[in-house]
């Protein structure tokens, strides 16, 4: 049995990091597997690149132009199929195939003809939509009857609006397939099986995070951040913006007192001109074992996004000793539950505020049940879900 991942990246990102985890799963139990990537700079042993970064980077410009995305990169999809030849593999398992990395067309053309087996992680919606791989904070449902005159277009096209096109696209070419969608979270798979796939099986694996890195982790960050006693609020993200929260945090800073101090984490020289001098800001951390103590230190994480697939750092934080706070959106409240935080109404800064308050004064969490409820989402057990699907035996 051979098993082959596709993903824009063979080891950054969390579907980086998940193909990753699942390679050394498989190659655990002595099955050949791969994943094909374009990311540039991968020595993953098991990866390899199809594509390169200046490619890449010239058709997401021409996507922008044309408006066709997902349905460029036709040189890149040969070289991919080319190589799947090669390898003739038993199992396919898509990732995240819209980093300009892959011409959906073809690529499903080829896996039906060779009635290939094939599971499809969505780590969003971009399978199912036009062009969005979210689309929760504009409020559209296009896409459960056929996505046209798309709120988001100019997000991906500069001059055209091809949602229509591409939906009839998807629509058409993910028919006949030996296919399972794998939704990792159950607000995926439901909006999934309302699409043009709930045909196809759905399964719901939720990601997993490694608990042997993400657990209590002592150290002197307090005090090299000078914190001292204040109550520390934490977020963390990589693209911070009004989706991941920003403006959230900039209220929160402006109401509550000198007591708090609010951390953020994965910020850069554009956020740190709009934050106030009682929020701080760590552009980034030197390793995960840096993260893990963050959250460690932290009184309370908060997760105001307003977009969300599941929420790993809810996970990462909970798993630390840390309650979460977050907003009731996407999959991210499938992260928490009465034991270990609160979920409170998205976009209401008051209920947040109220939230913080409580957590932080009354502390209600014990960091034991944040650890217990955190383990539920092994990064070993869940994507050794993956490996059954494959259809090896796995314990």
């Amino acid at each position: 049995m051979t098993i082959v991942q596709i993903n824009e990246t063979c080891t950054r990102g969390s579907t980086g990091k998940i193909c990753r985890s699942v390679s050394r799963l498989l190659t655990d139990r002595g099955v050949e597997n791969y994943i094909l990537h374009v990311q540039k700079k991968c020595d993953f042993p098991h990866g390899i690149v199809y594509a390169g970064r200046p490619y890449v980077k010239r058709q997401a410009l021409r996507s922008r132009v044309l408006g066709l995305y997902g349905f460029n990169s036709r040189r890149a999809t040969e070289r991919l199929i080319r190589e799947l030849k090669r390898i003739q593999p038993t199992v396919v398992h898509l990732h995240n195939l819209h980093g300009h990395n892959c011409h959906l067309g073809l690529l499903l053309s080829y896996l039906r003809e060779k009635r290939i087996k094939l599971l499809w992680t969505f780590h969003d919606c971009w399978a199912f939509t036009g062009y969005c791989p979210h689309f929760d904070m504009v409020g559209c449902d296009r896409w459960r009857t056929e996505c046209c005159n798309c709120p988001q277009a100019r997000e991906f096209s500069w001059f055209f609006d091809r949602s229509r096109k591409l939906y009839r696209l998807k629509k058409e070419m993910t028919q006949g397939l030996d296919l399972t969608v794998i939704a990792p979270s159950r607000w995926v798979a439901e909006l999934a099986s309302q699409s043009f796939l709930g045909g196809y099986p759905i399964r719901v694996i939720h990601n997993g995070i490694d608990t042997d890195v993400f657990k209590p982790t002592e150290g002197k960050l307090r005090e090299t951040l000078g914190i001292g006693d204040k109550k520390m609020i934490l977020g963390v993200a990589f693209e911070w913006g009004r989706r991941k929260g920003l403006d959230v945090f900039l209220e929160l800073a402006r109401r509550l007192d000198d007591s708090y101090r609010i951390v953020l984490v994965g910020t850069d020289r554009r956020v740190d001109r709009v934050i106030p001098e009682n929020v701080i800001s760590v552009h980034r951390t030197a390793d995960q074992a840096e993260l893990a103590r963050l959250y460690t230190a932290a009184d309370v994480y908060v997760n105001p996004t307003r977009e969300e697939v599941l929420g790993l750092v809810n996970l990462e934080a909970l798993a630390c000793g840390t309650p979460v706070i977050t907003f009731n959106t996407g999959g991210s409240p499938e992260c928490v539950d009465e034991t270990c935080g609160l979920v409170v109404p998205r976009d209401d800064v008051s209920a947040m505020e109220d939230a913080i308050r409580y957590v932080t004064e009354e502390r209600p969490f014990a960091s034991e049940a944040c650890m217990a409820y955190a383990s539920r989402f092994n990064a070993k057990e869940k994507f050794g879900e993956y490996v059954k699907l494959y259809g090896i035996g796995y314990e």
